[in-house]
Formats: C-alpha cells, sequence, structure tokens
C-alpha cells in the first residue's frame, strides 16, 4: 500500500554500489528499515542521497507492507531544512547522539507517535535556539525518551528524598548502598529539568559541566539497566568533549 508519513532518519548504511538502506523512525509506523535504489549514482534523476543523513526530517511517500521486512520510499522531501545544525560541531554532536540515543532505545514496528513528535519538536530547536541556551538538551531528552518509553524517575528531589537511587529508579531518603547514585544538588537538578515542558527551557537549569556529564552518564546507565536492548552509546565521548 502506497502511504504518507514524517520520520526522522537515524541512520544510512550503503548497500551494492549505489543503494542506501536506511533505518527511519516514522511517526505512523515506528523504526522501518527502508531500501532506496540507485540513490548513490551522480546519474541518479532524483539525486536525494543528502536527505537520508542522520536527524534529518521527512516527508515521506512509503510502500508499507503490512508484514515487516525492507520497506520502499516512491518520494521524499524535507519537512524541515536545518540552518545550523550541519555546520555546528556543537549541535551536529548533539544531534548525532541523540539520534544513536532513539537507534538503541527504540523497538522496531512499534508507533510512538508523543516521542517522534517530542523528537521532531527537539531537533528543530535544537537548530533554532542560541548556542548557549541547549547545553542541557542531550540531558533533557534522554530524560524524556525514559519518560515516554515508560523509563520514568518515580517521585521527586526533596528534603526528605534528596537523592537518586540507580537501582531503585527513584529519589531516596538515604544514599544507596550500592553506586551509582546522585547527590543532592545534581539530584534537585534533574528534577527540576524533569519538570520542563519544553527543550528551549533547559538553559534555566544551572549546572556546570561536570554536573551535567556524570547526569547524563547516569541516566544511561539507568536506561541500560531497565531497558533489555540498549547497548553502549558510542558517541558519548563526543559528547563529552563538546559539553565542557
Amino acid at each position: 500500500m502506497i502511504e504518507t508519513t514524517r520520520g526522522i532518519v537515524l541512520r544510512s548504511v550503503k548497500y551494492g554500489e549505489s543503494s542506501l538502506i536506511s533505518s527511519i523512525f516514522t511517526r505512523t509506523y515506528g523504526v522501518q528499515s527502508y531500501m532506496v535504489q540507485g540513490i548513490r549514482t551522480t546519474r541518479s534523476r532524483h539525486n536525494k542521497a543528502g536527505l537520508l543523513q542522520p536527524a534529518a526530517l521527512l516527508d515521506l511517500v512509503v510502500y508499507q507492507k503490512p508484514h515487516g521486512g525492507l520497506q520502499r520510499i516512491r518520494d521524499m522531501q524535507f519537512a524541515h531544512i536545518y540552518t545550523r545544525m550541519q555546520e555546528d560541531i556543537v549541535r551536529n554532536s548533539i544531534a548525532l547522539f541523540s539520534v544513536e540515543l532513539l537507534l538503541r532505545l527504540l523497538p522496531e514496528h512499534a508507533p510512538q507517535p508523543e516521542l517522534f513528535d517530542l523528537a521532531t519538536h527537539y531537533f528543530v530547536q535544537l537548530d533554532r535556539m542560541p548556542i548557549e541556551g541547549i547545553a542541557n538538551f542531550p540531558l533533557y531528552f534522554l530524560v524524556e525518551c525514559g519518560r515516554c518509553l515508560g523509563y520514568g524517575i518515580r517521585g521527586e528531589y526533596s528534603l526528605q528524598t534528596p537523592y537518586l537511587n540507580l537501582h531503585e529508579g527513584a529519589y531516596t531518603s538515604a544514599p544507596p548502598v550500592i553506586q551509582p547514585f546522585v547527590a543532592e544538588g545534581a539530584a534537585r537538578a534533574l528534577s527540576l529539568l524533569s519538570k520542563l515542558e519544553t527543550a528551549e527551557r533547559s538553559g534555566e537549569i544551572l549546572m556546570n559541566a561536570g554536573m551535567r556529564f556524570g547526569l547524563v552518564e547516569w541516566y544511561i546507565s539507568f536506561l541500560q539497566r531497565h531497558t533489555q536492548h540498549m547497548g553502549a552509546i558510542r558517541s558519548l565521548q563526543i559528547l563529552q568533549m563538546i559539553l565542557h
């Protein structure tokens, strides 16, 4: 069947001499794998290989088979054209980290429209926001991905519950015996961040680089512990370098 949907490109790999296989997070069908034939040749009459870069936001017309497997794209165009993302190493590194997170977290063929809408808005704002306002974007996105997929932290920071417990996934009254745990200052910052409705306001939560990256590592460890299929995030080291 020919269907239309919006999608976020997660990964594209070369196939044969001129084709690509792209993993795309679609709003309607979840993560799907699409074969795009002949797109890498300079003689391609469409010449649309540049659309299939990670984090690209696309409007798609697809041939959608109901039983999975490799799908095919009939037509595609940008749903949003980034103006800063590709040229700015900080924005681009955050985008690649965020795309890899989706790739590791999302099961195939399972629609997640709330997370899709959140991710679309997030990438647009990552492109638009002043550079000084995006340092907390990766942590915000981690928290929101966990929430949308059912892996949120229970409770919130208070004087009575000032610690974050990785194993319980909750704010607790006493520091856990088993490491790692998040101490009071960072736990409070994460609690405030989790209450925000949009990424644009994440810059209001004041954190130094050490606290910010420590919370990113902690949240990744939390998701790895509580999900069955999330592996290592390879772009984490690059993220640490640019979020100094």
